[in-house]
């Protein structure tokens, strides 16, 4: 299925000509993958720095998060999540040219980046968390990530050398509970009055599913392809990759790039990664062989 390019912020989107990158800033003092930026003095700075080296090694838009998403992590109050995110936006759309998205379920702190620059809102919640926030969206013509998400505190455990995963999650069927839930954000979005064509979708690896489940998921992901929406995959030194390695969060390149490889054979256009330069080298490799035939169907 075609779909038809997009334009963010200035930067054209030509969907199936080539696997785009998400670089990642959590500005967060307790993310799962040992980078959050908060803890540094000058944690404005720092963003911008490793913003400016992921655009320089491959980044098509950076990512901004202050709420830690990893499982059993506690939720971030509006006023601290708004301190940490908007100057970083300010200041990124004051010196760099690539989109930038942030990484939020609260319509406030969508509002306000929005009105700092951004132009992607990424809801990991797909619009079920906070009813304000498919408004906001629609109402500023920006571009939005809908994530399917069954995260519960219950099914959240910490293996030691692992981290946070989930376990005992319950699918009827995985990809067809999975769809069907991206419908119910996507109806959500259409009923807000958001234009389709700006809408991404995310399966939310690592979200509320278990290893087997994250497993099935990126094997399966190209069944996603039926909803018409560019797709987006987040596998990134997530937690179920340390499962089926036994290997700690810094120890996680490897599957993660085995991961972001078959995510794009499967057909995600865009993947979400902290190592920008590793990643981008997966993603040309990956393509080369794919786009080729791909386009040699054609």
């Amino acid at each position: 299925m075609n779909i038809p390019p997009l334009t963010i912020g200035g930067t054209i989107f030509d969907w199936g000509r080539r696997t785009y990158l998400m670089g990642i800033l959590n500005i967060t003092p307790d993310s799962f993958s040992g980078d959050g930026l908060l803890a540094q003095t000058d944690w404005v700075g720092a963003a911008v720095a490793q913003a400016r080296t992921q655009i320089a090694t491959g980044a098509d838009i950076i990512d901004i998060g202050g709420e830690s998403t990893r499982p059993g992590s506690a939720p971030t109050p509006l006023d601290e999540e708004l301190r940490r995110v908007i100057p970083v936006v300010r200041a990124l759309a004051a010196t760099t040219h690539v989109p930038i998205s942030v990484d939020t379920s609260k319509a406030e702190v969508a509002r306000q980046a929005i009105a700092a620059g951004a132009t992607i809102i990424n809801d990991v919640w797909g619009f079920k968390r906070d009813p304000a926030l498919a408004q906001v969206v629609a109402e500023s013509g920006v571009v939005v990530v809908l994530m399917h998400n069954r995260s519960q505190s219950q099914n959240a455990v910490h293996v030691a050398g692992i981290g946070g995963r989930y376990v005992d999650v319950q699918y009827e069927n995985l990809m067809q509970d999975v769809t069907r839930e991206l419908m119910d954000s996507i109806t959500l979005a259409l009923a807000a009055g958001v234009v389709p064509t700006r809408i991404i979708i995310d399966p939310g690896l690592g979200f509320g599913k278990t290893m087997e489940q994250n497993l099935e998921l990126i094997d399966r992901l190209g069944e996603l392809r039926r909803l018409g929406y560019p797709l987006l995959a987040g596998p990134s030194r997530k937690s179920f990759t340390g499962a089926a390695l036994q290997l700690p969060v810094d120890q996680r390149l490897e599957g993660t790039a085995a991961a972001v490889a078959l995510a794009i054979d499967r057909g995600a256009d865009i993947v979400r990664v902290h190592d920008v330069a590793a990643m981008r080298r997966v993603a040309a490799m990956a393509d080369a062989i794919t786009r080729r035939r791909t386009h040699a169907a054609l």
